[in-house]
């Protein structure tokens, strides 16, 4: 049997210059674990965001 899984995708928002607290992503990845979130890739860049992209799963 397979299982169903949920996703949530969420962007880790950038200063004025690009750049990203090191706690910001930190916190939402401990805070996304405590909800049974499981981090499955980082999206760094893309032509169109240029913040971090957290993809997450779990079963749903």
């Amino acid at each position: 049997m397979s299982k169903n899984w949920k996703y949530l995708v969420i962007e880790v928002k950038t200063g004025l210059m690009g750049g990203f607290r090191l706690e910001a992503l930190q916190e939402e990845l401990d805070k996304q674990g405590r909800l049974g979130w499981e981090l499955v890739n980082i999206v760094h860049a893309t032509p169109t965001v240029s913040s971090p992209t957290l993809i997450f799963k779990k079963e749903a």
